[in-house]
């Protein structure tokens, strides 16, 4: 299987990564905390995984993002 993030989404956790929070990724994108959030959900369904850090684990397995 192949899960593709979307910009913004490869964005989001590019910036979560770098040891942002939800509030400063909100400010840095000029969004509501809610969209990120949101963002954040839906790729979590996606990938079936449950909660942020196990999210950017298996991103990096499948290449998706790299530290």
């Amino acid at each position: 299987m192949n899960y593709i993030l979307t910009p913004r989404e490869k964005e989001i956790f590019t910036l979560l990564i770098e040891n942002n929070n939800t509030k400063d990724i909100s400010k840095k994108l000029d969004i509501s905390e809610k969209t990120v959030r949101n963002h954040i959900s839906n790729v979590m369904q996606k990938l079936g995984t449950k909660g942020r850090a196990a999210t950017v684990i298996e991103l990096i397995k499948l290449k998706e993002l790299s530290l």
